[in-house]
């Protein structure tokens, strides 16, 4: 199995990415696993985006491109993959495709987790984090006994930046612009699958594993 997560931020696909890696048995694939350990291995392209990363500078689709293609002609991968959070744009999609047919394979499918930014932002914004042991809570999902304290230490509960309503907003608009366009972009070949995103775990795992049959 040869296959593409697709989402907005909140959807669940890093939860559901380790589900679907361990039942098809391939390896879960994310860009930020493949910066850190270019990175800390000192490659070359982990050299590169370090120096973009360190000048405060987006790393260029051309490097993230170029570790992508990388990783995934090592010997684990060669039997499938799951990519997760790569393709972000088309110019990317268009890179990998070209990847593919050089390596004389192709994607079984991309699979769209679906969830409405009203639900989105539910999510997210009510996350509060502990200062303490740093566990996660959510005011509504899984409240805790007492208002602002945690349960497993006693911590502060609070709201990191990145969980505050308006920058969830923002980095929906973010995806919408940049990252959305990929889901018309394989809709048109025909290996779009889209599925809900509210539910259990469970329940949202064994929807894709249908889907994907």
């Amino acid at each position: 199995m040869r296959l593409i997560l697709v989402g907005p931020p909140g959807a669940g696909k890093g939860t559901q990415a380790l589900h679907l890696a361990s039942h098809f048995g391939i390896p879960h694939i994310s860009t930020g696993d493949i910066f850190r350990l270019n990175i800390k291995g000192e490659t070359d392209l982990g050299k590169l985006a370090k120096s973009y990363m360190d000048a405060g500078n987006l790393v260029p689709d051309s490097v993230t491109n170029e570790m992508v293609a990388d990783r995934l002609t090592h010997d684990d991968a060669q039997s499938g993959f799951l990519l997760d959070g790569y393709p972000r744009n088309v110019g990317q999609a268009d890179f990998l495709k070209e990847a593919l047919v050089k390596a004389d394979t192709t994607l079984d499918a991309v699979l769209e987790f679906a969830l409405a930014n009203e639900e989105i932002i539910k999510r997210l914004s009510g996350r509060r984090t502990c200062r303490g042991c740093g566990g996660v809570s959510h005011v509504i999902f899984n409240a805790p006994k007492t208002a602002g304290i945690c349960d497993l230490c006693q911590g502060e509960l609070y709201q990191r930046e990145d969980d505050k309503e308006e920058v969830i907003a923002h980095r929906l608009d973010v995806y919408s612009e940049q990252t959305a366009p990929i889901i018309d972009y394989y809709r048109k070949t025909g290996l779009l699958k889209t599925i809900s995103a509210i539910g259990e775990v469970n329940e949202i795992a064994d929807r894709a594993i249908a889907a994907l049959k």
